[in-house]
């Protein structure tokens, strides 16, 4: 596969259920510098997909003032944000990650990168969420850049536009090989994804308390499995559903 491998991750102030959830601080820095932090620890290049909003400027600042990578376009049609951020940064391989994963896996991220790239062919979708055993917030997407272009052109549903993969990962074109990275040992009970207040609480806990900001996947998942008070915190939050 040849190209520029890109990470491109998608961050807005405008969320419902936690407003500006990714400007908020834990251990003295911003969620969204814990998250670019662990992608960019990874030896990543990493590309910020924000909106044109007025009220996006900080993470636009944010971004470079690290010398990253921005786009900016339409707040709902996200997969036209990802498409023009691919042929503004000219990228062949794609992976999309999402802001509200202030602890994602950079490594993790990296593997699933070497696992697209060994396939060879442009048609290929690698993911940790087709099958879920990792917890959410470790969450993952890598394709080839004439895939997602290709989702931009016969795309036309709204959930489609919004979620930027669906039409990848139902294969509605007929031509994907879809590829899922699973963890032996099952974690998807757990969620260290950012959403709700309850969410902030457990990561904030996490990383002010137990160093998340240094720790991988497995010893997240080892903190978690050894501390049950931790995972109630928001064990009762259910996830959106697409087209929420």
């Amino acid at each position: 596969m040849s190209g520029r491998v890109g990470v491109i991750t998608q961050a807005r102030t405008t969320s419902t259920r936690l407003p500006g959830k990714v400007l908020l601080t834990a251990g003295g820095r911003t969620l969204l510098d814990h998250h670019l932090d662990r992608l960019e620890s990874a030896g990543l290049d990493v590309y910020v997909a924000t909106t044109v909003n007025a009220s996006d400027d900080p993470i636009v600042a944010l971004a470079e003032a690290r010398g990253l990578g921005v786009h900016r376009g339409s707040e709902d049609d996200v997969l036209a944000r990802f498409t023009g951020c691919i042929e503004e940064f000219s990228l062949g391989t794609v992976v999309r990650v999402t802001s509200d994963c202030p602890l994602i896996d950079g490594a993790l991220v990296a593997h699933g990168i070497e696992i697209f790239l060994a396939a060879d062919d442009p048609w290929t979708y690698v993911s940790n969420g087709l099958e879920r055993t990792y917890p959410r917030g470790f969450d993952f997407e890598v394709f080839s850049a004439q895939a997602l272009l290709d989702a931009g052109e016969h795309a036309h549903e709204q959930p489609q536009r919004e979620h930027v993969t669906p039409y990848l990962y139902t294969n509605s074109s007929g031509r994907m090989s879809l590829r899922n990275l699973s963890r032996t040992a099952n974690a998807s009970a757990y969620r260290v994804t950012l959403d709700t207040a309850e969410d902030l609480v457990l990561i904030r806990t996490l990383i002010e308390d137990y160093d998340a900001a240094g720790l991988d996947v497995d010893q997240i998942i080892a903190v978690l499995d050894a501390h049950p008070e931790l995972v109630a915190v928001n064990a009762h939050v259910e996830q959106k559903k697409l087209g929420q």
